[in-house]
């Protein structure tokens, strides 16, 4: 930490104070930008009024690139988050633009190895028996040499930041955030606060500038998130770590978006996105602290199979009531409950207490009745980031920092996925996490959204507890004992009379099912001479239903028993798993609400025989 006392720190104001008395630099590098970016977008207008866009498009994908790089860090993160969007860009841009995440110009080597030895104290012989004599890659902020530890033979890489990195991108962020006041003063249309996201991602990019920081970021995020044995995240070597010097554990891998070369290892790319995505979701939504920038340079496939994490210097995290808030917005999303939707934006934290949501409401009818046409797992996660967008241009919507960088990661993982899949559904693998959060989290909140999920108007939905399981058994950490026991605990708690007078209703019209399936199952399974000597005459068997009624019954029948059937194949079953249910049944409120789920079963089976009876007669 000694080493890293005089680590950089964003400031909007000391920004001010460094430029705001700099003019001719400010108007030397505004000209810079201008220039470039203007004389690219001259020449794509040029090439689309001759027809001959499309025929450019490898020539000016490999300018834009070169445009970027002579521009500096600042806009080789904008070039880096653009290289895994093939949605928007097209493969020849994705190509060119993805050689900056490891393939950007190279500063001097004297000037790296002065840098060690300056930041560590020591000499560069006393540390490493070897090292590489130039940069197995180069980054935005750095480059990293690999070498060899002189006191254990260890293999590590040594990441060595860019001289005057912190210059230049001050100066870019001063630029930058001048554009974001004017934007939030005259253009109406965007109701977010701009200069705020650029603060935050501003204040991301200058931690990214302490490399001590980034190796506590590591250091945190394995503890987090790497005791699953498909996720590798190197070790620091503290001894030889500065503010402008990193030492890690070397990490023998191919990136993720080089498809060919991690199949000719036998390996799958949408396995290892997959690896991604559930590690993504534990990040965003169980701890809520999670990698913000990962593009192909920063996930490695191994060749074990495992899905290594580098580079983590841009880390963010997701707000306890908000991480609750996306799971219950699934729901509500799932269930068209636009009213329930609106009003989880407070808990998002996008719009303020005092902001009528009644408004919203159609504009969420409007898009997601259209966008739900298809069924959930088949929507494109851009789609609903594009759909949202419009909505949140509308109204006074102020979206979070942290918002934007969920927004970012998820969208890098599926233009990832999009490489090897173009129909790859990010919600699609996401929904057994989402499916097992539901199903087993003690969280009020869920627990509230699950029942919102089960039950609609008075009626237990079978299906979408059947279909809940069934996602959630695709979850690798889903646990059979743990399913629905915090519902139970509503259902017997103080809180639960409104549940348990639904319940009772349904565990009468289940009951009833079983039993009367059981009745024609016996029936249907009898030689045709005992039927008629049994049900002597009645042409329509033991039962005096019509056959809607009748398939009705057994559908539920059939459906309780599959659903019994999903628990009990489940990896971990345990018969024991229903041992808390007798052991709540046999407390007072159980045993009331066990009295009234019998009367109400007695009851509905002496109608129905009475019902039989008179028909008969």
């Amino acid at each position: 930490m000694a080493r890293a006392a005089n680590a950089s720190v964003y400031s909007p104001e000391l920004l001010a104070r460094n430029y705001g008395s700099r003019p001719v630099q400010l108007l030397r590098r505004t000209l810079q930008i201008l220039v470039a970016l203007g004389s690219f977008s001259l020449k794509l207008l040029i090439d689309q009024r001759n027809g001959v866009l499309d025929q450019n498009k490898r020539k000016r994908a490999a300018e834009l690139r070169r445009i970027f790089t002579r521009l500096g860090p600042t806009f080789v993160k904008l070039g880096q988050g653009l290289s895994t969007r093939p949605d928007i860009c097209p493969p020849e841009y994705l190509e060119e633009l993805s050689e900056l995440q490891d393939a950007l110009p190279t500063f001097p080597d004297a000037e790296a190895f002065s840098c060690i030895e300056r930041e560590l104290g020591l000499t560069l012989n006393s540390i490493f028996s070897s090292i590489s004599p130039s940069p197995i890659a180069a980054a935005s902020l750095g480059q990293v040499y690999k070498a060899e530890l002189k006191y254990s033979g260890q293999i590590v890489a040594v990441k060595v930041q860019r001289p005057c990195i912190e210059e230049a991108i001050g100066l870019d962020f001063y630029l930058i955030r001048g554009v974001g006041f004017l934007i939030n003063k005259y253009v109406d249309i965007i109701t977010t606060d701009v200069v705020a996201l650029i603060d935050e991602f501003a204040s991301r990019v200058y931690q990214e500038l302490n490399y001590v920081q980034e190796g506590q970021n590591a250091r945190r995020f394995k503890k987090l998130y790497a005791d699953k044995e498909d996720v590798l995240v190197p070790d620091i070597f503290w001894d030889y770590t500065s503010g402008k010097v990193l030492t890690m554990e070397w990490v023998e891998g191919v990136k993720l978006n080089e498809q060919v070369a991690i199949e000719s290892q036998g390996l799958k790319v949408l396995d290892l996105v997959n690896t991604g995505i559930q590690c993504s979701l534990r990040q965003l939504l169980e701890y809520g602290y999670f990698h913000a920038d990962p593009h192909p340079g920063n996930l490695l496939a191994t060749p074990e199979g495992k899905l290594a994490f580098l580079d983590f210097g841009m880390m963010s995290e997701t707000p306890e009531e908000a991480r609750f808030a996306i799971i219950g917005h699934v729901v509500h999303m799932v269930n068209r409950d636009y009213e329930a939707m609106a009003r989880d934006y407070y808990a998002l934290d996008f719009l303020s207490p005092d902001v009528d949501v009644t408004p919203i409401v159609p504009a969420l009818r409007n898009f997601f009745d259209d966008a739900l046409n298809s069924s959930v797992s088949e929507l494109n996660f851009k789609t609903i980031v594009d759909g949202l967008g419009a909505v949140l241009y509308q109204y006074p919507f102020n979206v979070p920092a942290y918002y934007a960088l969920i927004l970012r990661s998820l969208t890098v993982l599926e233009g990832l996925a999009l490489y090897a899949d173009p129909n790859f559904k990010v919600l699609a693998a996401s929904y057994p996490y989402f499916a097992k959060r539901l199903l087993t989290d003690p969280n009020p909140y869920l627990r509230d959204a699950l029942v919102e999920l089960l039950f609609k108007d008075g009626r237990f939905r079978w299906n979408r507890l059947e279909n809940l399981l069934v996602q959630g058994r695709k979850d690798r950490d889903f646990s059979a004992k743990d399913a629905l026991q915090p519902v139970l605990k509503l259902l017997l708690g103080p809180e639960g009379e409104e549940l348990r007078t639904l319940v009772i209703k349904e565990s009468v019209r289940v009951t009833e099912a079983v039993v009367l399936g059981a009745v024609t199952d016996t029936y249907n399974s009898m030689p045709d001479f005992m039927r008629s000597l049994v049900f002597t005459g009645s042409r329509r068997g033991p039962l005096l239903m019509s056959d809607t009624e009748l398939e009705k019954v057994i559908e539920l029948r059939d459906q309780v028993f599959r659903i019994w059937g999903l628990l009990r194949s489940s990896e971990n079953f345990d018969p024991t798993l229903l041992q808390p249910i007798l052991q709540v049944l046999q407390q007072p409120e159980g045993r009331i609400l066990g009295g009234r789920v019998v009367g109400g079963i007695t009851q509905r089976l002496a109608a129905r025989l009475l019902q039989q009876v008179l028909r008969t007669s």
